[in-house]
């Protein structure tokens, strides 16, 4: 069973469409359990789009690794605060 931190890993990546179909279906499966991922999915979607409306060239690839890291420790660390 996917995991919200595993979720949080892969966000990116799953908006992007870039993940296989059975890590598509274990995310569609969490989602439709878990409304605090549905939220942060919806969020993070909401993010990129505004990032690529106001941008006039591509975000660099290891900015956006690490905003997606430190939003993956925020939620870890929210988890166990």
């Amino acid at each position: 069973m996917l995991m919200c931190k595993d979720l949080a890993e892969i966000a990116s990546d799953y908006i992007d469409g870039e993940l296989a179909t059975p890590q598509n279906l274990a995310i569609k499966m969490h989602l439709m359990m878990c409304r605090h991922c549905r939220s942060f999915i919806g969020n993070l979607r909401v993010s990129t789009d505004l990032m690529q409306a106001h941008s006039s060239s591509v975000p660099d690839e290891a900015l956006m690794r690490k905003i997606d890291q430190r939003v993956a420790e925020a939620l870890k660390a929210r988890k166990k605060g």
